[in-house]
């Protein structure tokens, strides 16, 4: 079955990988609530509805569901922080009270901040949910900092998938695969105060997501992915002419 995504609002990442979501979200629904995703094109609608269909926010990616509200407790939580390192440890700590396969870990190395993600237990693992709950730290911090913060470099607990290059997109940043767990690390130095956020831009950050967390907004990072996609069009064009 193949399902109709839009590309104008994501056309720096490939169908691939949204196909690696729609496997993870399959498993989750009946026939008939996965069918009723696939009419929908944008990937905000179909998470935003998988949310309420399934009353689970993390859509199925975990074995205990993420009731409603939980995003807004988090990030009502990690508002309450007064440097983007404890904002992370916030994080950490708040996933730890719901998570059974896994643990977050929270450590200083070599002048940086790791956020590992530790195996519990034998769960099958699933490629979309590490990288969504590692965006999802990114994205909040960001959004903590009113600009996004630089990411030091990102690895993930399973092998190199054949749509790899989407992960950079995702995160601007060294990308490793095959790796003993799955983490993000910053530079301590980019790691500074948060800035105030108002209640209402609280309830914006919710109603954009996952739009807003899931998708980098470096300005250096945008415009060397609009080449790469003019050439990728351009490349199609010239081969469908000849």
């Amino acid at each position: 079955m193949k399902a109709k995504v839009s590309s104008a609002q994501y056309s720096t990442v490939s169908y691939l990988f949204i196909e690696d979501w729609l496997y993870a979200l399959r498993l989750l629904c009946t026939e008939e609530k996965y069918l009723s995703f696939l009419k929908h094109a944008d990937l905000t609608i179909e998470h935003n509805l998988s949310a309420v269909e399934t009353g689970d926010e993390m859509i199925g990616l975990w074995k205990r569901p993420i009731r409603a509200r939980a995003l807004q407790h988090l990030l009502t939580s990690v508002c309450e922080a007064t440097s983007l390192t404890s904002a992370l440890y916030r994080f950490s700590t708040f996933w730890n009270l719901f998570l059974d396969e896994y643990q977050f870990t929270l450590n200083e190395k070599d002048n940086r901040l790791v956020l590992a993600f530790e195996a519990q237990d034998e769960s099958t693992l699933q490629r979309f949910g590490h990288m969504l709950i590692l965006k999802l730290a990114h994205g909040f911090i960001s959004w903590l900092d009113r600009k996004e913060v630089p990411v030091s470099e990102v690895g993930f607990a399973f092998d190199s998938p054949n749509f790899a290059d989407d992960y950079s997109v995702i995160f601007p940043s060294l990308v490793k695969f095959s790796c003993r767990q799955t983490f993000i690390s910053f530079d301590l130095a980019d790691l500074g105060p948060v800035q105030i956020r108002s209640t209402a831009d609280l309830d914006l950050f919710l109603e954009n997501a996952p739009r807003d967390w899931i998708f980098t907004r470096s300005r250096e990072h945008t415009e060397a992915l609009r080449v790469r996609s003019y050439l990728s069009r351009l490349t199609g064009n010239l081969t469908e002419k000849n």
